[in-house]
């Protein structure tokens, strides 16, 4: 009879996955080639055809590396920018004579048309209005889409429906997702930044939110200032110093993991502390302009005397900036121009033309410079609000939501330039033709990145989840 040397009421833990890795032999050595091999800025190119290599990770060959999203907070007008549309002219303060669908504050005014004129421009002859002369430059790089829509009429929900494909909270934003599918270029700072001009959108940090995705995949909030974080200098007398304390830190939860098992939020704050750790010889010098020229820091406006024109001047630039190093997604948002974002229920011409100024310069250099520095090449750069305006006022001299039909532009890497895609009816109410939904904007944004957006997915709550649902198809007319 064998001898027991237990109860046998209990069983056994089995080994952890950091016990194994604990105690055999070069086991965290092996791990970390592991991980610094499945990096796409160490891991080199894969092929799947002898003519056609493509980075580890995609899906396909793709036509770019990276995004910048401009994102205009509040709807821009798509009748006043990108939509030029004659008949407003022609019936502008009669009644408005389509059906209206239920509007955001029912404060429902007469047909108005546009205050500014409509221009054409480049080789494209695409029209422009006069809000954009900056911009307006570089229509040959661009595909407008005129023909978008969103599910919602509400700041809060349409934001969380244009950041994460759902208009709920908690869903992993695109770039945590594009963080998730790709991983990194850049080992020292976050592959998610968002530049705060000012203005964080309705519905707040959960706009660049990871959601069920890890941690360490959401968006790091960034100042268009000389100090774009807090706290990033070192308050210890050596580097020596602070390495040490960052050591035990790591051993201390390193040794609550051991104990817990897999813990996202302390893994991810693992993650974190080492990334802070390597920001802080990154950042100062990503901040300091010195390098830039004297002609550089003109052309995007940093010396203008609108203090708003310098502030997303400077958001463009360290954009630039961080596309240089390999930064995967960069979202700026809008400066504060003293009334409500673009989001004019009344005085339409004063707020529009006041936001319109702040972006208009910096972001037309922002294009110039991409495109001289042959960087446009491999950068998706998006031009977008949540919705776009009504073409009959709210009141007598504002407009009121709309997100039945609306205009962004993209440019860059894949993009068909001097394309104008869809088309709203005479009035610029509703798309009507190639009708776009925000699902298949993601689509083709993860196209362009080489990414399948039927197989980025994230297995949550049952279920395979991702950023498209089970929705969207590619922009293919905008494609080159």
């Amino acid at each position: 009879m064998t001898k027991r040397t237990h109860c046998g009421n209990y069983r056994p833990l089995g080994l952890t996955r950091r016990s194994v890795l604990k105690n055999a032999a070069c086991g965290f050595g092996s791990v970390a080639l592991a991980a610094l091999m499945a990096d796409k800025s160490f891991a080199g190119l894969l092929s799947d055809e002898s003519d056609s290599p493509k980075p580890s990770g995609t899906h396909h060959k793709p036509k770019v590396r990276q995004v910048v999203y401009l994102y205009m907070d509040g709807g821009p007008s798509q009748v006043d920018t990108f939509d030029p549309k004659p008949r407003l002219e022609q019936e502008n303060g009669k009644p408005f004579s389509m059906k209206i669908e239920p509007t955001q504050f029912n404060n429902i005014g007469n047909t108005l048309q546009s205050p500014w004129k409509f221009r054409k421009y480049g080789e494209s002859g695409t029209p422009v209005s006069e809000l954009f002369p900056c911009v307006a430059e570089h229509v040959d790089d661009m595909a407008v889409v005129r023909s978008m829509t969103s599910a919602f009429s509400e700041h809060t929900n349409a934001n969380y429906f244009l950041h994460t494909g759902n208009g709920f909270q908690g869903r992993p934003s695109m770039g945590a997702w594009l963080g998730y599918g790709l991983g990194s270029d850049c080992q020292d700072l976050p592959g998610f930044i968002v530049l705060n001009g000012g203005l964080i959108p309705p519905g707040g940090l959960d706009c660049f939110n990871s959601g069920f995705l890890p941690a360490s995949y959401q968006g790091s909030i960034f100042n268009a200032g000389d100090a774009p974080i807090a706290n990033v200098k070192a308050h210890e007398r050596s580097p020596k110093l602070q390495r040490n304390k960052l050591d035990l830190l790591n051993r201390l939860d390193a040794a609550s993991l051991e104990k817990l098992g897999h813990v996202d939020q302390l893994e991810s704050a693992i993650a974190n502390y080492e990334l802070a750790y390597r920001m802080q010889s990154v950042v100062p010098e990503l901040a300091s302009l010195g390098g830039e020229t004297e002609a550089t820091r003109e052309m995007y406006g940093l010396y203008s005397k609108n203090k708003n024109t310098a502030t997303y001047g400077r958001q463009c630039l360290l954009a630039r900036r961080l596309l240089e190093r390999g930064v995967r997604f960069i979202e700026l948002t809008c400066p504060g121009v003293g009334h409500d974002r673009w989001d004019q229920h009344g005085n339409l011409k004063k707020g529009h033309e006041d936001n319109a100024v702040a972006v208009d310069q910096p972001i037309g250099a922002l294009l110039g410079d991409l495109k001289q520095r042959g960087m446009l090449e491999e950068t998706l750069v998006i031009w977008s609000g949540e919705f776009g305006r009504t073409p009959f006022a709210q009141g007598s001299n504002g407009r009121d939501h709309n997100p039945w039909g609306f205009s962004l532009w993209m440019a860059g890497g894949g993009i068909k330039g001097g394309t104008v895609y869809g088309a709203t009816d005479d009035f610029g109410y509703k798309a009507i033709e190639d009708k776009v939904e925000i699902y298949d904007l993601h689509a083709t944004m993860l196209h362009l990145l080489g990414i399948d957006h039927k197989r980025l997915t994230y297995r949550w709550s049952g279920r395979d989840m991702r950023l498209t649902d089970v929705h969207g198809k590619l922009i293919d007319g905008i494609l080159a």
